[in-house]
């Protein structure tokens, strides 16, 4: 049974949906950010976390194609040879560096970084985070998914940025990009995740 560690509400809640999404049997262990836990497994210090057997997994992205990658067969991972892999890591970079960056930025300023260091970076990252919903807009086209027709790993990454943009109150200007987010955010195994620990209680 695979392990998920992390702290509610956090980064975390895309492990389980990953966990959720492929039918796999999981432990959630909740431990805080640079605790004396998340240490121990993590020299950062961070948190989420996957313990599988002997093997830990840390970075929700790299989780998240890791799971994709051992668990082929459910069909969320990347399209076969070199390119599909090209475009998968294509789409994982964007989401984290790009589309996820000013939503984290704001969240550190607000909460987590020591006060004496703290700065109001509201307007900037909403300037940000509006210029890279155009970019996902685009990025999308037409295409029900980010792999096309297929809901895979970067659409449990890019949904959950969206939840969490949404939770924020960061205004998300575009209908498609939207509609993306309401048709993965309102999967079973989404609602599952965040009641097992994806969501604050």
């Amino acid at each position: 049974m695979y392990k998920a560690i992390g702290s509610r509400g956090s980064r975390v809640s895309r492990v389980l949906w990953m966990l959720e999404e492929l039918g796999q049997p999981y432990e959630f262990v909740e431990v805080k950010l640079r605790s004396p836990e998340a240490y121990a497994l993590n020299p950062s210090g961070k948190v989420p976390i996957l313990i599988d057997g002997e093997l830990k997994v840390t970075d929700s992205a790299a989780i998240c194609v890791y799971l994709a990658d051992k668990h082929a067969d459910k069909g969320m991972g990347a399209n076969p040879g070199l390119a599909g892999r090209a475009e998968m890591d294509s789409w994982m970079h964007f989401a984290q560096s790009e589309l996820e960056a000013p939503l984290w930025n704001k969240l550190r300023h607000r909460f987590l970084l020591p006060r004496d260091v703290r700065v109001d970076v509201g307007p900037a990252a909403a300037y940000d985070f509006a210029s890279e919903i155009k970019a996902l807009d685009r990025r999308l086209g037409d295409k029900p998914f980010a792999l096309r027709d297929r809901f895979s790993a970067v659409d449990v990454l890019l949904g959950d940025i969206g939840g969490w943009a949404r939770a924020g109150r960061f205004p998300i200007d575009s209908e498609r990009v939207n509609a993306y987010f309401d048709r993965v955010l309102q999967r079973p195994a989404r609602a599952r995740a965040q009641a097992n620990g994806g969501a604050m209680k």
